[in-house]
């Protein structure tokens, strides 16, 4: 799906150089002929899912099953919701390709059997399984703006539950300061992790505090229905009032530590990506504007707003903290 209208000097974004390999080119510089080597073997198929392929996996068709919660209005997002055609088919997801279009490829993802390991300072290490948790946690839905660092945004009825809710269940010690969160990476159907010059897995984290905010979510589903793969199933993490990538999708372990993490995209480019990743307009991206962003489904820019139009509910945390890299 195209975002806006092209002018005459632009290409398809398909024939673009990606731009992860563009910010890889400081992890190039230790490892970028081993990685070369490794897309080179790789079989024709994998490097074609890589590259933005949205040819369907070998995988049967994803059936999703519908899920009834009770709407939360206690969060307005002031924006119609984006068309559930183009928030499930325009989607960042590295390990299934470079391209928005990842749906067919990550069909492949295993989804059941799945569970989630609890790990690090915690009163006891254990691993809990996707339906023992859902047991445990009472869903509802919100409707909340997502904005992807990379300028475009949509508006989604999310199915989840609190955040806080999974760390009641995982019961951190009193030490612990920050939540990790991994994403799975298995080899057998992920053609992305064949790029070695991305840190993989996929991690992001937050602070307790950030945590423990009514509005960070834990996402189980979408327009009613369970998550699609590409979007994250069958469980990902949903912080609207960051920037997208900080969103870790399909959940396999979470980890307390009391050190500050560094995360999947400052690890990769710390110039461009920093630990709190908070929506700011008047902070520009190093290599373009965050001032508007473009709403999928329509081609008309809009003023993002700070903290995406959240900070009645998120700008106290960050008090006192002007010295951080808050927004990058």
């Amino acid at each position: 799906m195209l975002i806006g209208k092209r002018r005459g000097w632009e290409i398809a974004e398909r024939l673009a150089t990606p731009e992860a390999l563009m910010l890889g080119r400081r992890a190039a510089l230790g490892g970028a002929l081993a990685g070369g080597a490794a897309l080179a073997a790789a079989p024709a198929q994998a490097q074609w899912n890589l590259f933005g392929s949205n040819a369907a996996s070998n995988a049967p068709p994803v059936v999703l099953k519908p899920l009834t919660a009770p709407r939360l209005d206690r969060y307005p997002a002031g924006r119609a919701i984006s068309a559930e055609a183009d928030a499930t088919s325009y989607n960042n997801y590295y390990e299934f390709g470079l391209s928005k279009s990842v749906a067919g490829a990550a069909r492949a993802l295993p989804i059941n059997p799945w569970s989630i390991e609890f790990t690090g300072m915690v009163e006891k290490p254990r691993t809990i399984g996707f339906d023992d948790l859902m047991k445990q946690v009472t869903l509802e839905e919100r409707v909340y703006r997502h904005r992807c660092v990379e300028t475009w945004a949509m508006t989604v009825p999310w199915t989840g539950f609190p955040l806080s809710k999974l760390v009641e269940i995982a019961k951190p010690t009193a030490s612990a300061k920050y939540m990790v969160f991994t994403t799975l990476a298995d080899p057998k159907t992920m053609p992305g992790l064949g790029q070695r010059f991305y840190p993989w897995p996929y991690t992001e984290g937050v602070t307790m505090a950030e945590a423990a905010n009514e509005l960070a979510f834990i996402t189980v589903g979408m327009y009613g229905k369970t998550l699609p793969p590409q979007n994250g199933a069958p469980l990902r993490l949903t912080l609207p009032w960051k920037y997208g990538f900080k969103s870790a999708k399909s959940i396999v372990k979470v980890s307390f530590t009391d050190k500050r993490p560094v995360s999947f995209w400052e690890a990769l480019q710390d110039s461009e990506y920093g630990f709190w990743a908070n929506v700011n307009p008047t902070v520009p991206h190093p290599r373009w504007s965050q001032a508007t962003e473009t709403l999928l489904g329509n081609d008309d820019r809009v003023p993002t707003q700070i903290w995406n139009g959240y900070g009645e509910w998120v700008a106290g945390m960050y008090t006192g903290l002007t010295k951080e890299r808050l927004f990058v």
